[in-house]
């Protein structure tokens, strides 16, 4: 009975030593074997699935225990924190303030340019007075020259008449006398005797106001910037008014017009009151002791009397700082006769003083500049020659007649 009760005992030991093996291989399996010291665990992050890509089964990553991961020490623990401080973000630079052109002689520095675009009137006058014999259909042909250079009919008939008698009189025409005669009664005809001097100078403590007006789409808000480049050539402090608050981009490219030349721009809201910029832009101009502020209007032409009553309104309340000194128009050269109809309604609502001719250069016809002085009995005291933020220039009767004529 012994000798079977131990057998039993050996047995259930045997079957116990055989299961703790079995659990034990299981155990041993499942378990990833630790990798070698010297080449340590690099753990990268997951890659991120891509549109259409299957989401893959995350992997069991190794995981360390509380006892592996390293505590910083004591002294570390207690030390005063670094504060990080984040990029230093450098402040735009400050424009480069640019000096113009002087602005003595620049039409005539500029003639050759002109004179590309003008030439045609004057070698075509010259070489019609040449002939011959000037019969009727001559000087029918010399009318038609004129009037296609848009000098207006008036001041066609009258210097045809003018160029018949002095002919006659010369009798032999050598091509000297001819270019000679054509230069003395154009330059009759443009007004060589007229105060061209635009006014910026008030005569009181106050500053000189210019107010620019003229429909948009001539060069206007352009003009007061380049406006703006000559009176500082010639030493002047200008501060700008944009009233032109109804054109989201005029007050901007104002600014960055007086930003070139360190002119301070005043600004208000788009849509916002012209008269309350401009009257702000004169007392700025005021207490800046600036020497002059020029003043962009709007320059719509829905209704008269809505033009009338807004640059009415602008011209009132800047002359409660005191006098206007001088209104511009600015015209677009290259719109001939047309332009003329522009002209007569601002006539109509504001005192123009002076004329500005925009775009003088290209396809521009130079008799403009004779027929919108008769028509508004002002001179014309600058012209703009090209898209160059110096080609505004004071109008010189002589040198635009040599170039209207050639050599």
């Amino acid at each position: 009975m012994d000798i079977v009760i131990l057998a039993v005992v050996i047995a259930l030991v045997a079957i116990g030593a055989i299961s703790g093996l079995v659990v034990g291989s299981r155990k041993k399996k499942q378990l990833p074997s630790p990798p070698p010291p010297s080449a340590p665990t690099i753990t990268a992050p997951p890659a991120e699935p891509h549109v259409g890509d299957e989401a893959e089964t995350p992997r069991d990553e190794p995981r360390r225990t509380i006892e592996e991961v390293g505590l910083p020490e004591a002294e570390q623990a207690v030390e005063t924190p670094v504060a990080v401080e984040g990029p230093v973000i450098a402040e735009p630079a400050a424009p480069e303030i640019e000096i113009p052109e002087p602005t003595a002689g620049r039409l005539v520095r500029l003639r050759a340019r002109l004179a590309r675009s003008q030439n045609s009137l004057g070698k075509g006058l010259l070489t019609l007075l040449s002939r011959e014999h000037l019969d009727e259909d001559t000087w029918e042909e010399i009318e038609d020259t004129l009037l296609t250079a848009d000098v207006g009919v008036a001041s066609t008939q009258e210097l045809v008449e003018r160029l018949r008698e002095r002919v006659k009189v010369l009798g032999t025409r050598t091509p000297e006398q001819l270019r000679t005669l054509l230069r003395e009664e154009l330059l009759t005809l443009v007004g060589a005797d007229l105060d061209r001097e635009v006014k910026t100078e008030s005569g009181l403590e106050t500053p000189g106001v210019v107010m620019v007006v003229g429909v948009n789409g001539t060069g206007k808000t352009t003009t007061t910037g380049k406006l703006a480049r000559v009176l500082v050539a010639d030493g002047r402090s200008v501060v700008l008014g944009a009233a032109d608050t109804f054109r989201a981009a005029a007050a901007d490219q104002l600014q960055t017009w007086g930003e070139r030349v360190g002119a301070r721009t005043v600004r208000g809201p788009e849509g916002g009151d012209p008269a309350s910029i401009a009257f702000d832009a004169v007392k700025e101009g005021i207490a800046e002791s600036a020497d002059v502020v020029l003043i962009d209007t709007a320059g719509r032409l829905h209704t008269k009397t809505g033009l009338m009553d807004e640059l009415g309104k602008v011209k009132r309340v800047v002359e409660k700082h005191g006098p206007l000194d001088e209104v511009l128009l600015v015209l677009d050269a290259t719109t001939g006769q047309n332009g003329l109809v522009q002209a007569r309604v601002f006539a109509e609502v504001v005192d123009i003083t002076g004329i500005v001719l925009t775009k003088l250069d290209g396809t521009a016809k130079g008799g403009i500049v004779v027929s919108v002085q008769r028509e508004l009995g002002v001179p014309v005291k600058l012209v703009g020659l090209g898209e160059g933020p110096d080609d505004l220039a004071p109008f010189e009767p002589e040198a635009f007649i040599d170039a209207l004529i050639g050599d």
